[in-house]
């Protein structure tokens, strides 16, 4: 590969992540069409490119030849002039596709992009994820070089990316999570689901870099230095598990975790039947200040009625005297 990119990480914003999902599941209501594209927009700060925002850009395939394709450029130079009055700050920084894999034309779309980005990015967003892990993969184009001589190719190098939000974003985020989130589950369930999904990731992880040591031991795949580096290096970051003291003190810490998650369940139950019961307790007064209240209105009533007649009997009585 030849050629430094200025991009070292990609930052995707949740708003980003919303508005691709809301794209795909409107054209898949109406067309037959695979994936959709869009453009992405942000900025560039030492290295790291943050995304967030976008918008969806009419584009159609041959799914049998991957030299037809349309992508409207008019549509897309419109709508980027009306979101730059409202944020001039947000640049083109690359597009996006649904995948959610890369396909054969992706090159020669991404070089459609480079005359509004010169280091265009591309971000594949899976809007129906399957595994577990990030749903965004960040590819950038550079020059790869032959050994045999022949001419220099572009094909994509895969970019570090992940998710990032800001405060406001956070906010909508949790409102969202309020929603989906089941009420009558616990914390604590909700807790252990969590870690069960983070663990099913690392097994997912570890399976990958299991298969890929396999291959390059059988001679399928040659060995990446670098690759071979990071792995050490997670490996030299593993605690030695054989030491006693080590041993006795992850188990210390994991008890003491676990006694102050129980205590605080149990706690939580307390309170909530301690207030559902005084919640009975305030209906019952309640109910019974009504009935109090209803008697003696219906007692002054009767009241009234009796006085109203004995006015009338005395009345009678002294028209006939």
């Amino acid at each position: 590969m030849s050629g430094s990119s200025p991009v070292e990480t990609v930052v995707v914003h949740p708003l980003v992540l919303l508005s691709v999902v809301d794209h795909y599941n409107r054209i898949d209501k109406v067309s037959s069409q695979k994936r959709v594209v869009g453009c992405l927009l942000g900025s560039l700060s030492k290295g790291v490119l943050d995304v967030s925002n976008s918008f969806a850009v009419p584009f159609d395939e041959d799914e049998k030849d991957p030299d037809v394709y349309f992508l409207d450029h008019d549509y897309l130079e419109t709508m980027y002039s009306m979101f730059k009055k409202v944020n001039a700050r947000e640049k083109i920084v690359g597009w996006y596709h649904t995948g959610p894999k890369l396909h054969p034309n992706d090159i020669k779309i991404n070089e459609i992009f480079k005359n509004y980005c010169s280091d265009s990015v591309l971000v594949i967003i899976d809007a129906k994820p399957k595994d577990l892990g990030l749903p965004t993969d960040a590819y950038i184009s550079v020059d790869e070089v032959h050994d045999d001589g022949t001419p220099t190719t572009r094909t994509f190098d895969h970019v570090r990316s992940e998710i990032g939000a800001e405060e406001a974003e956070e906010v909508g985020v949790e409102h969202l999570l309020r929603d989906i989130k089941d009420t009558t589950v616990g914390s604590l369930s909700q807790h252990l689901t969590t870690l069960v999904t983070a663990l099913k990731s690392l097994f997912s992880k570890l399976d990958d870099i299991s298969v890929y040591l396999g291959q390059v031991t059988d001679g399928t795949l040659p060995v990446n230095h670098p690759i071979i580096y990071q792995l050490q290096d997670v490996f030299n970051l593993l605690p030695n598990l054989n030491i006693p003291q080590l041993m006795d003190a992850f188990t210390v810490k994991t008890n003491d975790q676990n006694l102050v998650m129980y205590t605080a369940s149990i706690i939580r139950a307390v309170i909530a039947l301690h207030s559902l019961i005084n919640n009975k307790t305030s209906n019952c007064a309640a109910e019974k200040d009504g009935v109090k209240k209803v008697e003696v209105e219906k007692e002054d009533k009767e009241e009234k009625e009796k006085d109203t007649s004995k006015e009338d009997s005395n009345k009678k009585d002294v028209k006939s005297t």
